[in-house]
């Protein structure tokens, strides 16, 4: 029997998770189909119940079902707990385990691809959003100096900052207060450069040998990273290494197995160029 897993969403046709799996499964000889699987508003859990009924193993979440996923899970792991969000779900013995690999993904792409240390660096997040708040846990477990989440309303990152204080040196703000400081490591979390613009950051954050990282992956340099690359920062990088990254981690949760990622990231590269 093959295996089944997929990735649910609305929309989901435009996802490259079948692909990404597909080479892990050839690559580690695991036998496993990998589906998009499209959901209609209100009826997430219906759809999952279903796919398990007819032998599903495992499910990736992505928008808008991540708060849903949390909800239906029985059992959560801290970094799903943290992220009050799960984009990973296994159903083994009749329980639905719910986890989020994102932080992980992230971490992962940063120290492993980039070759860039976290330990006792100044990370700066933008925006305070869910995408924040599932990578904060995995950022502050690398022992930065301290991170700072910047939003435009200042009392959603002074939340974020109170919720996660007792993981590390966390601290919220809004972007005026960036002035004058730098930051060795500027992660982009907002949805800005999904519409081609450029959160309202003042100029000189980046700091010498500097790394720009910016969730939303495209061909060419969203207006974030054009704006570190006129800042010097001295590494620029996209989403794409956190999006094969994090789906390495939930292969490794339902296979037991962890693929090995820069081929899998090359060929996503030129398939999206």
């Amino acid at each position: 029997m093959t295996d089944q897993y997929a990735v649910i969403g609305n929309p989901i046709s435009h996802s490259q998770s079948p692909l990404i799996h597909g080479e892990f499964a050839k690559q580690t000889g695991q036998n496993l189909s990998y589906d998009r699987l499209f959901a209609p508003l209100g009826e997430f859990a219906q759809v999952v119940n279903t796919f398990v009924a007819q032998g599903g193993k495992g499910l990736n979440i992505t928008l808008p079902f991540k708060g849903e996923a949390f909800d239906l899970a029985q059992v959560l792991t801290p970094h799903a707990q943290t992220a009050a969000a799960v984009n990973t779900l296994m159903f083994k013995d009749g329980v639905i385990y719910g986890d989020n690999t994102d932080g992980v993904g992230l971490v992962d792409d940063i120290v492993h691809n980039l070759d860039v240390t976290l330990a006792g660096k100044r990370v700066l997040v933008l925006g305070a959003g869910g995408a924040v708040r599932g990578v904060l846990l995995p950022l502050l477990e690398e022992n930065p100096a301290q991170i700072t989440v910047a939003n435009r309303t200042v009392e959603k990152a002074e939340a974020l900052a109170a919720q996660f204080a007792d993981y590390g040196h966390i601290e919220g703000v809004g972007y005026p207060a960036l002035a004058g400081r730098q930051f060795d490591v500027v992660i982009n979390a907002t949805s800005t450069s999904l519409h081609d613009e450029l959160p309202p950051i003042p100029h000189g954050i980046f700091a010498p040998d500097s790394l720009a990282y910016d969730m939303v992956y495209s061909a060419g340099l969203t207006p974030f990273l054009k704006r570190a690359q006129a800042e010097k920062a001295a590494i620029l990088a996209d989403g794409l290494g956190m999006l094969v990254e994090q789906a390495a981690e939930s292969f490794l949760i339902w296979r037991g197995v962890k693929p090995e990622t820069r081929r899998v990231m090359g060929l996503l590269r030129e398939v999206l160029s």
